[in-house]
């Protein structure tokens, strides 16, 4: 491609409320909840580096301070660490200050993903980025970002992260209408609605929190009326980008992804993150298991309605 433009930056939308892990998130950001000793934003961020975007604009809030303070040096801290000869937590502590070149906006009031993603036209100007949704958290070992980063690099356009799914959680989410391209794990989408009923689903794929936008989409945005819950829907967007001719910015596609994806955005999913994580932390694993097992033996058939 002649105008060839790497991706670069990230973006990383947390500007939501988290009112599903009230009250926890009502002084606590939702971004910062921990998986295991780690909040769950800075899983978020590193896949972001690991994907070879050091530039990572946070859409943050009010509430949000303490995320801004995580990705910054706390020198007392350090010092503290430090005196006592602690470098492990020391190391810990410094990591996330280091990760990458950090930058805040606030989205000023809640009127959707649309919206929050339009909030880093400024700073990212026209070139393309991606958006990771902070609420997703895609295992570091399946390298997902970096494999819709190299399908933009070769066809263009805008990128999403598509799953499959079982038909009656479609109306959870976005779902795509797909058409093959050849290659096993990309497709080309020709249509997007979001959270439709199950049988108006165009297809079981649907879009999970990841995504490699073309810069055209800031003027769609710009553009793009209240969708679904009266607020500016990222879906809508790229809908309108499906049906733009290439030279425009137009173009989407779609990576099937079938590694492992862990949705923190509701309790109990966030709980067995927590327990996935933890069972595979050489330093916690064989203690932590062993204990699993007989709490999951001593609560046998704890919960479950008689005689079922």
């Amino acid at each position: 491609m002649a105008d060839y433009v790497p991706v670069l930056k990230a973006v990383v939308p947390a500007a939501g409320l988290g009112t599903r892990f009230l009250p926890a998130t009502k002084a606590t950001p939702k971004e910062m909840l921990p998986i295991v000793d780690k909040p769950a934003i800075q899983y978020v961020v590193e896949e972001a580096v690991d994907a070879g975007l050091s530039d990572v604009l946070m859409i943050t809030g009010r509430n949000k301070r303490s995320i801004e303070d995580h990705f910054d040096r706390a020198y007392e801290l350090e010092e503290a660490l430090s005196a006592k000869g602690d470098a492990e937590r020391l190391a810990a502590v410094r990591e996330s200050a280091d990760l990458a070149i950090m930058h805040y906006v606030r989205q000023g009031e809640p009127r959707g993903l649309g919206h929050a993603v339009y909030c880093a036209r400024q700073h990212v100007g026209e070139e393309p980025f991606a958006v990771l949704l902070g609420d997703d958290m895609i295992d570091a070992r399946d390298e997902l970002l970096k494999r819709m980063i190299q399908v933009r690099d070769e066809r263009g356009g805008s990128v999403v992260a598509l799953m499959e799914v079982p038909p009656d959680q479609v109306s959870a989410y976005g779902c795509a209408a797909i058409e093959e391209t050849g290659q096993d794990d990309v497709v080309r989408i020709t249509d997007l609605v979001e959270k439709p009923a199950v049988d108006e689903a165009p297809s079981n794929w649907i879009i999970i929190g990841r995504y490699v936008c073309d810069p055209a989409i800031f003027e769609v945005l710009e553009k793009t009326p209240p969708g679904r819950g009266g607020e500016i829907q990222l879906t809508d967007a790229l809908l309108t980008l499906a049906n733009t001719p290439a030279e425009q910015g137009g173009g989407v596609w779609g990576v099937k992804f079938r590694g492992r994806r862990y949705d923190t955005g509701n309790k109990l999913e966030y709980l067995r993150t927590v327990v996935q994580f933890a069972s595979e932390r050489e330093d916690l694993s064989a203690e932590f298991m062993t204990w699993l097992r007989e709490f999951v033996a001593d609560h046998d058939g704890v919960g479950t309605t008689e005689g079922a």
